[in-house]
Parts: structure tokens; sequence; C-alpha cells
């Protein structure tokens, strides 16, 4: 039976999300969780099949950030959907560096957008063999968001630690873009100062270039922060390093 939890603090919001995974998916099984601990507890006993939580619970202003670290932890690839108040054009990115699956901002959405992510989910998470790394063309990078330490480059894996793959999927979910120093401070756990952001960049830097001699795909914005820019555009010049 596929297992859900939904971590989310708000009584009536937790009911109403259980009741759209069920109508979407009848027979489904959902464990509803309230505050940190038990959903904590939760994920790493039950093995559910995909998570749907909240990033506030109770007092906790980032409770949701550190489930979402557990379950990382755990490296069983568990899919993560944040429904949470917080604004959606801040918040995205973040928590896709953080791996969720994606992320939906109260009051801004209906069911049918809900169940059509959700069920997208579970699809998805259902295709993707476990310890299987993605294919990817010669020329993208690809990240899997529903496992850690799968960045593809050329057809390999590069080899990044934690913060430094946060860094990179901050920067390629937003690619083509300027992220500035201020929203990469939000997917880093300490240092959040530029001397620090600066050697991430750099390891990630040297980690590509392990694999590609001429990587020059991450631009520096002198003053404001970095953009990710794809190899077709990095090819053409008017690049910067830290």
């Amino acid at each position: 039976m596929t297992k859900i939890a939904v971590i989310e603090d708000d009584l009536p919001m937790s009911n109403q999300l259980k009741g759209w995974i069920e109508s979407a998916r009848p027979g489904i099984q959902v464990d509803q969780w309230f505050n940190r601990d038990d959903a904590e507890a939760a994920v790493a006993r039950e093995g559910y099949d995909a998570v749907v939580l909240d990033i506030e619970l109770g007092r906790e202003r980032h409770a949701g950030v550190a489930i979402i670290n557990a379950i990382n932890k755990q490296r069983q690839g568990t899919p993560v959907l944040v429904v949470s108040a917080m604004p959606a054009a801040i918040y995205r990115s973040i928590m896709k560096a953080l791996d969720a699956w994606d992320y939906l901002q109260k009051t801004t959405f209906e069911e049918a957008d809900f169940i059509e992510t959700f069920l997208d989910i579970l699809r998805s998470a259902k295709a993707a063999p476990a310890g299987k790394a993605p294919a990817a063309s010669s020329q993208e990078l690809h990240l899997d968001p529903l496992r850690q330490n799968t960045a593809i480059w050329r057809g390999q894996r590069v080899n990044l630690p934690l913060t430094a793959q946060r860094i990179l999927a901050a920067l390629h979910a937003r690619r083509g873009e300027v992220v500035s120093y201020d929203d990469l401070y939000l997917v880093v756990k300490s240092g959040r100062n530029r001397d620090n952001i600066r050697k991430h960049v750099s390891t990630i830097r040297d980690a590509f270039k392990e694999i590609d001699a001429s990587f020059d795909g991450i631009e520096n914005v002198p003053m404001r922060g970095f953009r990710w820019a794809e190899a077709a555009e990095a090819a053409r010049g008017g690049k910067g390093k830290a």
C-alpha cells in the first residue's frame, strides 16, 4: 500500500490535504503528524512513499527544513512536497535546493493544482529505480530531485559535499538569473557570509573541472551574487570569476 505523511500543524489544513490525497488515489494510507518530533520519528520508522509538509510547525519557524534534512540523511529518495504560506517567489528555489520536489504557496493554488503535483510525484517516484544514476546529455546538467548527490555533468557524477550541492541546485533552479548572496545564505546552515559562499562556489567549479577542464558555467556577478549559465551560453563568453 502506498503510504503518505501529511505534516501540518493546522488541523483543518491537514484534513483538507488528507482528503485531497485520498480522493486522488483511493485506498492510499495517509498518516497525519502535527509537530517536528513526531514527524521525524515517523519518517525514520515508516518508509513513506512521499511526504507533504509545512515549513512552520507550532513555534518552530523552520521545523519543515529540519524534517527535510532528516529525510535526506536517510538517503531513501523520499520526495517531499512543501505546502506553506511563505512566499513562493522566495522559498520555491530554496526548498528545491534542499531537495524538496516542489513548493506550493497556501491560498494561491486550487485542489486541482495540488492533485496534479501530487500524482506527478507518485509517478516519478515509482519510475525512478533506487541507486540508478539518471541519464543526461553531454551538454546539460542533470539534477534529480528525488535523490541526494546525483548531479550529472557530461555523463559523469559530480562529487560535491551537501552544502555545495544545495548551492548548485539553487543556482540551477534559477539558471540565467542572478542568485543573490542573501538568497544563497538561506541554503547554508552556517558560515553565512560572502567569503564562505565564494569558497563553496569554488568547490563546485573545481568538481566540474575534474570532469570538464573547460567548464565555465558559473558566472560571478560583482557585488550581487552568481548566475548559472547553460553550456551554450557560457561558450559565448562574458563570464567572470570570484
